[in-house]
């Protein structure tokens, strides 16, 4: 019964990807919604294999204005997650020089995890993507890094994936620590790592707490 299920999964999945024009990067790529008045961000939530193999971190907002303002009122200085569950689309449209880049697409923001009994408070948003920060293809190879490195991404901290497995980290910082070279740390298995070494790590910070921490989808 298992295989029949798996085989039935892979033929819809299948036609899907030909509907497309076979890209392979075609598929629901839901994300964390983090930021505040200042800006809002959402970063592609990975996993090892096609279509999600890719970290992306996107500067975004909401093409109407009074949407924008209440979502960004709403997210202002507090960690709790908000997820970003968008149409289906080519992931490899983000990427740097894309033939037809992504500009905007619909997505309901859900407060909670979309796929984890989150509730949609905004449905069919349409979300402008103004600037893609991050665009990354993950190496499946299975590999440990002795370090975590932190990308800094406004006032937030964001892990990047390196190892196999890894662990999906955002950090929201009270004071912006502005632009700069990564943030590194010793790592110490997937164990979220504490406030008191990234602090350290990036003197005059102080972590207001964690958006996002998940492992799951990283093994």
């Amino acid at each position: 019964m298992k295989r029949l299920i798996l085989a039935a999964t892979l033929l819809l999945a299948g036609a899907a990807q030909a509907a497309e024009g076979g890209n392979a990067t075609f598929g629901q790529h839901g994300m964390a919604l983090f930021g505040g008045k200042d800006a809002l961000y959402a970063s592609h939530l990975p996993m090892f294999h096609a279509p999600h193999n890719y970290q992306v971190v996107l500067k975004v907002r909401l093409a109407d204005p009074k949407q924008d303002k209440a979502l960004r009122e709403r997210l202002d200085g507090k960690t709790a997650l908000w997820t970003v569950a968008p149409e289906n689309f080519e992931l490899d449209r983000l990427a740097p020089g894309a033939a037809k880049p992504l500009k905007r697409f619909k997505a309901d923001m859900v407060e909670g995890h979309f796929e984890q009994g989150g509730t949609a408070r905004m449905k069919g948003a349409t979300v402008v993507v103004d600037e893609v920060l991050v665009f990354r293809t993950l190496d499946a190879a299975h590999k440990q890094s002795p370090v975590a490195r932190y990308l800094r991404v406004g006032a937030y901290l964001v892990k990047e994936i390196d190892s196999r497995p890894d662990f999906d980290h955002i950090v929201a910082l009270a004071a912006r620590p502005g632009k700069g070279e990564p943030v590194v740390i010793a790592k110490k298995g997937l164990g979220q790592p504490p406030a008191a070494a990234l602090e350290k790590a990036l003197p005059g910070a102080k972590v207001r707490g964690t958006v996002y921490y998940y492992t799951g989808d990283l093994k």
